[in-house]
């Protein structure tokens, strides 16, 4: 074989390799997008929204969290654990009767230890915790972000540094109806933590579903914590 022939050749598949490799990088750009908008779900809406429809920079956030913290094995909870959790959570919801702050306050540091009991990051550094959420639990995730906000709020802390789009109730002090809604909205999370809990640790029992009153089947909120019923503090 003739070295021009052989020049020839290593030109070709060099020009194979490049071609292949453009290609590569075409269809992670276009189906990246798609695969993460289906793993977080309405977290990957809120990416977009914090970077004022910037997609690839909410992209980019998000890529950064599954790099961060993709590799997070949940850890399952005792039983005698997962007991005491759910009577602090009814504890609070009944105290949310008359002292509906403390009880959000209460739902807030819950949260943050369910989730370090599950193996997430320590509630005490709630920005990488809320990341590490939103990448195993993206669609209950923003009960905990609303909690804390309220939580942060009714007892006058700014939450300028925390990171998200304002809903209802949030930016502005909280009444009664935005504790209760975001205690509803926590609740969501709190069962999915549990509820996930106990499915890893072999119980055939599936992860209870939360109504709009907040309320998991079978379980029954105290009946003033319903709209309108709870008393100001």
């Amino acid at each position: 074989m003739s070295t021009g022939v052989i020049i020839a050749l290593i030109v070709v598949v060099a020009a194979i390799v490049a071609i292949a490799a453009v290609l590569a990088v075409r269809a992670r750009g276009s189906h990246g997008g798609h695969g993460l908008k289906r793993r977080f779900g309405p977290e990957y809406d809120r990416a977009v929204a914090r970077h004022d429809g910037d997609v690839k920079a909410a992209e980019r956030e998000l890529d950064t969290l599954v790099e961060r913290h993709g590799g997070l094995r949940e850890r399952p909870l005792e039983p005698a654990e997962r007991e005491r959790f759910e009577a602090r959570w009814t504890a609070a919801q009944e105290r949310f009767v008359d002292s509906p702050r403390e009880a959000v306050a209460e739902a807030d540091r819950l949260l943050a230890e369910v989730a370090g009991a599950r193996g997430f990051p320590d509630g005490g550094q709630y920005e990488d915790q809320l990341g590490a959420l939103a990448v195993h639990h993206p669609h209950h995730v923003h009960g905990y972000r609303r909690v804390h906000r309220v939580a942060r709020v009714t007892h006058g802390t700014s939450t300028a540094a925390t990171p998200g789009t304002p809903g209802p109730g949030e930016g502005r002090v909280a009444n009664t109806e935005d504790m209760r809604a975001a205690m509803v909205e926590a609740r969501a999370l709190f069962d999915d933590l549990l509820g996930s809990a106990r499915h890893e640790a072999g119980r055939d029992r599936a992860p209870a579903r939360v109504s709009q009153d907040g309320s998991r089947s079978g379980h029954h909120l105290p009946r003033g914590f319903h709209r309108h019923q709870a008393k100001e503090s």
